[in-house]
């Protein structure tokens, strides 16, 4: 089940992290326990699928551990936005709204990725999970395909809906002062960064160290899991003794030499030295295979970047930084064709917000990035600068500074865009609104009936020849 958020229409991050709390249902067995702690009672049916009680305890639940304050009504708001996703993904269906496996694994990457960057890494994912990440996805799999139908007919019911500057003015006077937000200072911040390679002896160095490392292991004088936990540098598998489970068609996460590598080795056999650009010198092992899955190990050791690295990559931001001040490239446009992050072709250059908002307030930045822009203009671009990226590695960026707010209350004068926003949500979710009056009549609906006595807002969901079991 996947969490819409009625005012955007869109699934955030928080609500993925929901639907992931969901589908991790099995983490108290992975605890040790010997039965789940939720009871899974089925309280609503929409056509041929179901909503169980403990997929709304279980967000509530993730509401919790999030931080986040818990409204008095949530289990009736999550209920409620479940039923409204079932039935748009059915309604996509009976109107043939076109789909690809090949766009739901795409988009099935995209949300695996968001989980890792949110819980740290892979290993720290599987590990509250209690499962691996390949059967992460194949459970989460149907849901991905149910929330991006839900999303096309959405966007289908309320493609013709527009909004006025009449209507947003209007829109915002209808709200009482006292009600009105205050909001914290926010910035839209991007970055173009350079991640140098190391030089060749220091290379041909690290590749030496890890053929010592295979003979040593073939020789006996040391294991592979000892070895690994001493020198590897993958935070995600060293105290795993570099255990992994990898899925030959997982090219998101892995790199394809690896893979190409770990699937050609037989069960016991350890590879040469592997390298990859992204990360640096793999020692891989296949411990067992089944089909497209392969247990390994691996070590990996990362070459490091020395000063003259680091001067070649300023002196290459700095050609960049002049062709963006003279007017010659766009910063975006130079992100897309300069930057070494990968995270750019699929997020873009800048650092989103939990919704996908390019606005963040300065806890959501790296401490490099908020001591490069504390004296800096909006508008600015600055010099390259040093950084270490998540994965440790060091490299050099330029950091722009798009906007900066200061705290205010929320007004039409500064916040016009955002008041936009929720003027024309508003408008669409009253035309989706007309659109289920008319829809609701046409599925087969059940709600629970003490659910449906406890949340009169459910009621319009239930036909008349349905009301309730």
């Amino acid at each position: 089940m996947f969490i819409m958020n009625r005012r955007t229409g869109l699934f955030s991050i928080k609500g993925m992290l929901t639907a992931l709390a969901i589908l991790l249902s099995a983490v108290a067995m992975a605890q040790g326990q010997s039965s789940k702690e939720v009871v899974d009672k089925i309280i609503g049916v929409v056509g041929d699928r179901i909503i169980l009680q403990s997929d709304v305890q279980n967000a509530i639940k993730d509401m919790e551990r999030g931080g986040e304050k818990v409204p008095p009504a949530a289990s009736c708001m999550i209920m409620e936005q479940a039923l409204l996703s079932k039935i748009l993904a059915l309604q996509a269906e009976r109107d043939s709204i076109p789909l690809t496996d090949e766009e739901v694994e795409a988009q099935m990457d995209l949300k695996v990725r968001t989980w890792i960057m949110q819980f740290g890494s892979q290993a720290e994912l599987e590990a509250v999970a209690g499962k691996t990440v390949y059967q992460l996805k194949d459970d989460s799999r149907p849901m991905i395909k149910e929330q991006m139908l839900g999303d096309a007919m959405r966007k289908k019911v309320v493609n013709g809906v527009h909004i006025t500057p009449t209507e947003v003015k209007a829109f915002f006077e209808k709200v009482p002062a006292d009600s009105l937000p205050f909001l914290e200072s926010e910035i839209e911040v991007g970055q173009i960064s350079i991640l140098p390679p190391a030089s060749k002896d220091v290379d041909e160095y690290i590749y030496n160290e890890m053929l010592n490392y295979k003979k040593q292991i073939e020789s006996g004088a040391t294991t592979f899991d000892a070895l690994a936990k001493r020198v590897s540098e993958d935070p995600g598998s060293r105290e795993r003794g570099g255990s992994y489970e990898v899925n030959r068609s997982d090219k998101s996460t892995w790199d394809p030499v690896f893979l190409s590598t770990a699937f050609r080795l037989k069960a016991g056999e350890i590879s040469q030295p592997v390298k990859s650009n992204r990360f640096g010198y793999f020692l891989i092992q296949q411990v067992s295979r089944r089909g497209d899955n392969a247990q390994i190990k691996m070590i990996l050791r990362v070459p490091p970047v020395t000063e003259n690295e680091l001067k070649e990559a300023h002196a290459r931001l700095d050609s960049v930084r002049a062709e963006i001040e003279s007017k010659k490239i766009g910063f975006k446009e130079a992100a897309y064709k300069y930057s070494d992050d990968e995270n750019v072709k699929n997020y873009g250059p800048f650092v989103l917000n939990r919704d996908g908002s390019t606005y963040v307030t300065i806890d959501a930045l790296d401490k490099d990035m908020v001591n490069t822009i504390k004296d800096m203009k909006v508008g600015d671009l600055s010099q390259p600068v040093n950084f270490t990226n998540e994965q440790g590695k060091k490299g050099v960026r330029l950091v722009y500074l798009k906007s900066r707010s200061e705290p205010h209350r929320l007004n039409l004068n500064d916040d016009y865009a955002k008041i936009a926003d929720m003027a024309l949500n508003q408008k669409k979710n009253e035309e989706l609104d007309k659109w289920l009056e008319k829809k609701i009549p046409t599925f087969y609906i059940l709600v629970d009936k003490q659910q449906a006595n406890s949340c009169p807002s459910l009621l319009k969901y239930q036909t008349t020849e349905n009301r309730g079991f």
